[in-house]
C-alpha cells in the first residue's frame, strides 16, 4: 500500500515540477538580449531646434538638454560638426500650452501653473539617407508656482528636460 502512495506522491511532484518549469519558460518570453539602441549609429549631431511658439529661449533649453541626455543615456557620442556625424537629429518646438492648476480662493490669483512643451522630431542617418524618426511627436509638462518662487523660467527648464527624456525614448529601437 505504501508503495502505491509513494508512486502517486512522486507523480504529483513531477507534475508540479514540470508545470513550474513550463510557466517559468513562458514568463521569460518578454525579455530580449537585443540592444535598446541602434548599434550601427555611433555619433549624433544635434541641430538647434526651431521654436514655433512665443516662449523665448525654450529651443536652447531643449537642444542643450537633449544633447546632454543623448550623451548620458545612450551609447551615442555627440559631435559638434555635422560632417563627422553618422546621424543628425532636428525638429521644432510647437507653441507651448499653458494652464492653471490651482487658484487662491480669496484673490482668484493662480497658485500653480502648468507648461506643456511638444516637439516634432526628425532623426536621419547621414550615411544611408534613411529616416530613423520622421515627424515623431514628444510632449512633456511641468508645473511651477510663483508662491514657491518658481517662475516660467523654472517651468520651461523642467519641461525641456522632461521633453529631452521623451525624445531619447523615441530613439530606442522598437521591441
Amino acid at each position: 500500500m505504501e508503495s502505491q502512495k509513494d508512486i502517486l506522491a512522486v507523480k504529483v511532484l513531477l507534475i508540479i515540477l514540470l508545470t513550474s518549469i513550463c510557466f517559468g519558460l513562458v514568463g521569460c518570453e518578454g525579455y530580449s538580449a537585443q540592444p535598446l539602441f541602434n548599434d550601427e549609429v555611433t555619433s549624433v549631431y544635434v541641430e538647434m531646434f526651431d521654436n514655433k511658439g512665443f516662449e523665448r529661449g525654450v529651443e536652447y533649453k531643449v537642444t542643450d538638454a537633449l544633447a546632454k541626455r543623448i550623451e548620458a543615456e545612450t551609447p551615442y557620442k555627440i559631435v559638434s560638426s555635422r560632417d563627422r556625424a553618422d546621424t543628425v537629429i532636428s525638429g521644432y518646438i510647437a507653441p507651448a500650452g499653458k494652464g492653471i492648476l490651482s487658484m487662491e480662493r480669496e484673490t482668484g490669483r493662480p497658485m500653480e501653473k502648468q507648461l506643456v512643451l511638444t516637439a516634432v522630431v526628425n532623426w536621419k542617418n547621414l550615411k544611408t539617407g534613411e529616416m530613423l524618426l520622421e515627424e515623431k511627436q514628444a510632449s512633456a509638462s511641468a508645473s511651477y508656482s510663483h508662491w514657491q518662487s518658481q517662475g516660467i523660467e523654472y517651468g520651461s527648464a523642467l519641461a525641456a528636460n522632461k521633453l529631452a527624456e521623451r525624445i531619447v525614448e523615441l530613439m530606442e529601437m522598437p521591441w
